[in-house]
């Protein structure tokens, strides 16, 4: 069995090999939140750190802090709808990367499959690599508003299916799954559920947890601070467990967790004070992100060649580019122009033509961007047609 990324190009691809000899361009790739002034509260962090180090002890436990997996709890209990769980049910971990990572050793033998979105964050593939697994795209439909292909999610099970990894609000789409799927309970397989970015609902109304829209399958919620509270750098991340998946997965999940204890005791001991003290500062992100968004979507919808849909949540667009057939010639036709974005292959989809806009770029950075990214396309269109 080859070892991990054994064989594969590691070489930057020709859209970074054009980056870095890029001197000055607006970036509209940029997720994360440290660089784009969206800085949780330093007081909050200090006064929520205070205790721990005059307290400072060091007593791990299996499943996390119990004091973190309350909060965690009292979280899931105020979503829409809530979902009922107890601190047990809670399992922390150093980030939602890790929380893959047990999830697919728990899980998965080598050469199972789990079936995930074909519009896929490169770092699923990643992680399934490294566990000797294989990721089965199902299909989402982009005539429905990138709504689960119910053919395709079935089609793709065999016999070594061991779960389904669904992302809601998906990245980059944004789709949101808002109810049931017949598809889903037939399969009758453990889920997956990554909602990072389930504090950013746009055009739904919320984003709920999938656990309780399938309470008699085995859920498993994955999220942390890093998006909710824009702290990607205090790396704290958690697996939340339905009923059905407690009462099945439970004590192995915590043998796992047990085995790396990966999750720090600062954050852990500052998670109640950030959920307590931060909902007003995520509330201001959410706004932010949301006008972001709101503008984004006008300027990109007076181009005649992007079709742009408005997504359900998370804070990125997916508009399709009319009239080009490579994108990799777009983005770096874009680049040359001062605005980078990534093509929509790096997420595994090469059907039509697709770039990925990141709206949590700081508000003026994104709207010269957009600009530019209009004037650039609006300028080959022109240069096009009279050329015909």
């Amino acid at each position: 069995m080859p070892g991990f990324l054994d064989g594969e190009d590691l070489s930057p691809n020709a859209l970074e090999r054009a980056r870095q000899a890029t001197r000055r361009y607006i970036d509209l790739t940029s997720s994360n939140p440290t660089h784009q002034g969206l800085l949780f509260p330093a007081d909050v962090l200090q006064r929520a750190s205070a205790a721990y180090w005059s307290n400072r002890r060091y007593d791990p436990e299996p499943r996390g802090l119990q004091s973190a997996r309350l909060a965690i709890a009292q979280y899931y209990a105020e979503r829409t709808p809530a979902l009922a769980l107890n601190a047990d049910q809670i399992v922390v971990t150093a980030s939602t990367s890790e929380a893959y990572s047990l999830l697919f050793a728990l899980l998965t033998d080598p050469g199972d499959n789990v079936l995930a979105p074909a519009i896929t964050y490169p770092l699923f593939e990643y992680l399934a690599m490294a566990h000797h697994i294989e990721l089965r795209p199902y299909a989402l439909d982009e005539r429905r508003g990138w709504r689960i292909d119910p053919t395709s999610l079935r089609l793709q099970a065999d016999e070594r299916t061991r779960a389904v990894l669904i992302v809601s609000p998906h990245n980059p789409t944004g789709a949101v799954l808002a109810s049931r799927l017949p598809v889903v309970r037939a399969l009758d397989l453990p889920i997956i559920c990554d909602e990072v970015f389930a504090a950013f609902p746009y055009r739904a109304a919320t984003v709920p947890p999938v656990g309780a829209l399938y309470p008699e399958l085995p859920v498993f919620h994955l999220n942390g601070i890093s998006k909710m509270f824009a702290l990607p750098d205090l790396k704290l991340g958690w697996i939340a467990l339905n009923d059905a998946a407690h009462d099945r997965f439970s004590e192995r999940l915590e043998v796992l967790n047990d085995t790396f204890l990966g999750a720090n005791t600062l954050t852990q001991t500052m998670l109640p004070a950030i959920f307590e003290h931060g909902r007003t500062f995520t509330a201001a992100m959410h706004q932010r992100v949301r006008r972001s968004l709101d503008m984004a979507i006008a300027m990109l919808s007076g181009c005649d060649v992007v079709r742009v849909h408005p997504p359900d949540g998370g804070y990125y667009l997916f508009p399709e580019i009319a009239g080009w057939n490579d994108e990799e010639a777009l983005t770096l036709h874009l680049l040359d122009h001062g605005v980078l974005v990534h093509p929509g292959y790096f997420y595994g989809y090469e059907q039509g033509t697709h770039v990925v806009i990141s709206c949590l770029v700081e508000p003026l950075q994104l709207q010269i961007g957009i600009e530019r990214l209009v004037a650039a396309l609006s300028a080959w269109v022109s240069a096009r047609d009279s050329s015909s």
